[in-house]
């Protein structure tokens, strides 16, 4: 069955970097659209980056762009968000997605001093 395990989260001050990663397996990862969501209390579910099966087009929401980079690596069926210069706002819990159905658990993101 699909599974997606993301990792990489945690505890972080403003300005601060983390690279979070999303372990893919029971589907074809390499012709997959793999994208990146967040959700912070209160709020609904966005959609913070995605990137093409190949890998050579990605897309981000305006409130990241700059900051964060996704990635994949193919050979790993694993996807990577790298966020840098973290905000008090980037604060959520960090999912993984592909296709209408399949997300992983979440990653929890906490940026404060």
């Amino acid at each position: 069955q699909v599974q997606l395990v993301e990792s990489g989260g945690g505890l972080v001050q403003p300005g601060g970097s983390l690279r979070l990663s999303c372990a893919a397996s029971g589907f074809t990862f390499e012709r997959s659209v793999m994208r990146w969501y967040r959700q912070a209390p209160g709020k609904e579910r966005e959609l913070v980056a995605g990137i093409t099966a190949a890998g050579a087009g990605t897309s981000y929401a305006d409130s990241v762009k700059g900051r964060f980079t996704i990635s994949r690596d193919n050979t790993k069926n694993t996807v990577y968000l790298q966020m840098n210069s973290l905000k008090p706002e980037d604060t959520a819990v960090y999912y993984c997605n592909t296709g209408p159905y399949f997300w992983g658990q979440g990653t929890q993101v906490t940026v404060s001093s």
